[in-house]
Parts: structure tokens; C-alpha cells; sequence
């Protein structure tokens, strides 16, 4: 990947980062943990590798995302915005009565949104869904799934990851969100999760694990999962949750934080002003 091209997806990410925090502070509550350890896989898919086209969301020949950990729903708003599927100042409706941004996709409301989720597990079986209608068409668009670590404790993901690698599923990628927490605490210690490489690998799946966090190392294994024919794919993405907010990873409880003390409001200003600096910087270093 070339320095400029890298810097891009960097401040795309830095603005996805930036809005994600700004939002939910806004709204004085929300996913933030969980939101902030996927911006990178947002900002390599939607500043690189997802086709799609904000003029025309329903363009027949675009690429699907399915968030099936819903609640992730801010980073996904947020690169729809920086994208232009929508204006930016829509992202302050979040969660108000009759927006279009609710706290969970909903395919019904949003431009961009190709399938409602929230209910965890089930975003993995209509991502399946999705990629077998598209393969049955002869469409050549792949369908992306993002599926959390603390939802792999559903039976139904498993289920699902069968019936792609049964069917050699080579239109669709699996990310796992492997943060490695969860609503309740860690998921080492809520439902010990070993090695979701192995696990994975033992399902029939081309796994590859890398930084989930690192726009490059996002690409470059899209890039090689692409190479793949006649398999199941997947990513998992060792990831941090909050990332890229110091104060927000060593939050205790930073699955879904209420901004309710003059502290916390101002961690969340003070970080927003950070990465407002880090896009002007990455800005000026493109120009």
C-alpha cells in the first residue's frame, strides 16, 4: 500500500473515531467500546475495498455489510456519513424519537444499511442468506460480516459458519471482532472462547488473525482472502475495545457508558479535540 493511500484510510478511520465519540456524547450514552475497536475494518472497507455508492445506495452491483453486533451501530453510522450517504449533522439524532438513526441498524431507516440487526447471532445466518442469493444471481459482490467476540457465545453464529464453509462460501468474509470483552466483563472469563483461529480452521474456514487496529494489515488480508477460491473466509481482528482513546480502554465498564459526570464529559471533549488535531494533522500531511 502506498503512504498516501495508507493516510487516507488513517483519516477516514480518525474521522469515524472522531464522530463516534462526538455522537455518543452528544447523546449522553451509547456503544462506545465495542463501536471504537471495528473503526479500522470500517475505514479499510468503506475508503477501499466495499463497492458501493452513496449517490445510489441501492445499487444492484454493491458489496453488503452486515453488522451483526448491532450495537456497533455508531461506527457504522459514522462512515456512512464521512462516505455521503448522508449528512453529517444526522448523526446528533442518534436515538431520538423518529430518527433514522436508531440504536441498532434497521435496513428500513438508514441509506447505506442493508440489513437490520441487533439481535445477536442472527446477522450471521442472513449474511449467509444474503451471499447465497447473491452467488445464485451470479453476482460477483461479496457480502461482509462483522460479528462480535461476546456474541460468538450464540449457538446460531456457529450454526451459520457451518452452512457457509459446507457451501464453500468464497463470496463472503467473516471478521470476529476479537476484543476480548464483552457486556458482563471478559469473555475469557464469561465463556472462555480458546482460539478462534483453530475453531475457525476446524470449521473449514481460510483464517487469518491480524491487527485489528492497523489499516494496512486490514487491507492486505482482505486482499488475501480475496486470492481464495472454493472456501470459507475469514479475518479475525485482534482488536482493543475503545480503541484509540486511551482513557476509554482502561474504562472498566466501556461496553456501554453513560457520559452522566462532569469527568467523563470532559474525557469524552478531551478526546474529541484530540482527534480533531490527529485529522488536521493527517490532513495537512495528504495536501
Amino acid at each position: 500500500m502506498e503512504e498516501k493511500e495508507q493516510k487516507e484510510l488513517e483519516l477516514l478511520a480518525a474521522k469515524v473515531r472522531r464522530d463516534v465519540v462526538e455522537m455518543l456524547l452528544h447523546r449522553g450514552y451509547g456503544h462506545l467500546g465495542g463501536s471504537l475497536s471495528i473503526v479500522e475494518v470500517m475505514a479499510v472497507l468503506y475508503g477501499k475495498q466495499l463497492k458501493h455508492d452513496p449517490k445510489n445506495p441501492k445499487w444492484e452491483d454493491r458489496d453488503r455489510l452486515v453488522l451483526s453486533k448491532g450495537h456497533a451501530g455508531p461506527a457504522w453510522y459514522s462512515v456512512l456519513a464521512e462516505r455521503g450517504f448522508f449528512d453529517r449533522d444526522m448523526l446528533f439524532t442518534l436515538n431520538d424519537g423518529g430518527t433514522n438513526l436508531p440504536s441498532h441498524p434497521d435496513r428500513t431507516k438508514t441509506p447505506g444499511v442493508d440489513m437490520t440487526t441487533g439481535s445477536l447471532g442472527q446477522g450471521c445466518s442472513t449474511a449467509a442468506g444474503i451471499a447465497t442469493a447473491l452467488a445464485k444471481k451470479g453476482s460477483d459482490a461479496y457480502t461482509y460480516l462483522i460479528v462480535g467476540d461476546g456474541e460468538l457465545n450464540e449457538g446460531q453464529c456457529w450454526e451459520a459458519f457451518q452452512y457457509i464453509a459446507n457451501y464453500k462460501m468464497d463470496n463472503l468474509i467473516v471478521f470476529i471482532d476479537d476484543n476480548k470483552r464483552q457486556l458482563d466483563g471478559w469473555t475469557k472469563d464469561i465463556m472462555n472462547p480458546f482460539d478462534y483461529v483453530a475453531k475457525m480452521q476446524s470449521f473449514g474456514f481460510y483464517t487469518q488473525k491480524v491487527n485489528g487496529q492497523d489499516v494496512v494489515a486490514v487491507d492486505a488480508a482482505i486482499t488475501e482472502a480475496k486470492q481464495h477460491k472454493g472456501e470459507a473466509l475469514c479475518i479475525v481482528l485482534d482488536t482493543v475495545k475503545g480503541a484509540g482513546v486511551k482513557a476509554f480502554e482502561e474504562m472498566e465498564s466501556n461496553h456501554a457508558p453513560k457520559f452522566n459526570t462532569p469527568e467523563l464529559k470532559k474525557t469524552a471533549q478531551d478526546a474529541v479535540d484530540a482527534l480533531n488535531a490527529q485529522v488536521e494533522k493527517l490532513e495537512e500531511e495528504i495536501a
